[in-house]
Order: structure tokens, then sequence, then C-alpha cells
């Protein structure tokens, strides 16, 4: 719920689709804050005639004032660092926000709860194995307690299933258009579609034991 009186930073905004969504809402004030120069120079393009602003850094070391901020969000970014990094993410989003400000994460999850710790550590594996980065996604309880050791109050929690790499949520997610782009990109190189390949396997074996998980919480 973006107000008009609000003042938004956004964690890695890639191509821009949540950001488009923030704007729409017109917040006081947009930040986005990527380490891709290439995005950055691309959202800048697309978004000139708004009152955004993008920078070039990283989520751990935005550049941002104390107390600044009445919302920060960020969405699929945790997930893809190690915990240390995630914890330093999630600090940085305390530091910059105003007492009371909330923060919004849309990470991949790990179910259920009292999963074993060698089957949580064996998705963490495959994951890593398939899409080449080191993607730790957490439990409901490790994502809460993750975001409570650096000074939140957990306000929401939502999940729902995980369906990435499923055509109906690329096209809801990417566009007809572009999720038919990326097809024919697929297609047309072969080391991108065994890597594809690679990761639908790995997503439908886990498929029960992983989800899409939305955590808010507030700044005390």
């Amino acid at each position: 719920h973006v107000s008009g009186s609000d003042h938004v930073v956004e964690f890695a905004p890639g191509i821009g689709f949540t950001a488009s969504i923030v704007l729409s809402q017109s917040p006081a004030q947009y930040t986005g804050i990527d380490s891709n120069e290439e995005a950055i120079r691309s959202l800048r393009s697309k978004f000139r005639k708004s009152n955004a602003g993008f920078i070039s850094g990283n989520a751990a070391h935005s550049g941002l004032a104390d107390n600044s901020q009445d919302k920060v969000y960020g969405e699929a970014m945790l997930t893809m660092h190690a915990d240390h990094r995630k914890e330093e993410i999630v600090r940085e989003a305390h530091r910059i926000l105003k007492p009371g400000g909330l923060y919004a994460i849309h990470e991949l999850g790990i179910t259920p709860d009292d999963i074993g710790t060698e089957e949580k550590a064996v998705i963490q594996r495959d994951l890593a194995q398939s899409i080449r980065v080191n993607a730790r996604p957490l439990t409901k309880t490790e994502w809460t307690a993750l975001l409570e050791k650096q000074g939140f109050e957990v306000k929401h929690i939502y999940t729902n299933k995980m369906h990435l790499l499923h055509i109906g949520r690329m096209i809801q997610d990417e566009g007809f258009i572009r999720t038919l782009k990326i097809g024919y990109n697929i297609l047309a190189n072969p080391s991108a579609r065994r890597r594809i390949s690679e990761m639908r396997q790995t997503f439908k074996k886990h498929e029960k034991d992983m989800n899409a998980i939305v955590v808010i919480a507030q700044k005390k």
C-alpha cells in the first residue's frame, strides 16, 4: 500500500516491473538500487519522465541517509545470497527506514518448517548447481528469524506455490511478447536450453518442498 507521502526504496529493481507498479501509486519518491550498470542505464531511460531515481550500488551499502525511508522492498534477491550477506542487506534496510517503516521481501521458501537438515541441504545444493548461483532459500521460521535479528517485527506472511518456470507464470511475469522472445532465445542457444532444462528438473524435483513467500515487517 504505497501512498503519495511515501519515500520508497527497491533493492535490485532489475527490468523495472515492480518499479512500474509502485510508481503507478505516485509515491513522493522512489529510489531503485542495483549493482548492474546496464540495468541502471536502462531503468533511467525507461522511467525518465517519472520522479524515480536509480542508484548504481549494492543493497548492503545503499548510501542513503539513516531513518530516511518509509518503505523498502526487494523481490527474489535475498535468496541468491549467502546467509551472512542476507543479514547485511536486511540490516541496511533497517538502517535507512524510519521508525515504524515497513520492509517487504518476496523470496523462495522451503517447506515444511520442520524439514530435515539433510533434506534442506540437498535442495540448496541442487539449486546452486542448476542455476549457477549459491541460492539459499529458507523456511518461514528462518526468514522470520533473519528479520527479527536485525530489529524488525514481522506483521504479515503470505505463501503460495512456486511456479517460477511454468509457462503461465512466465507470461504473467514477463508478458506474452517477452516470453516468446525468451523461448526463441532458449531454442536458438543449446547451452541455454540445457541450463533451463536442468533448472526445470530441479524445480520439479523439489516442488513439494519449495514455495514463494512474502514477509512484511516493521522497524521497531
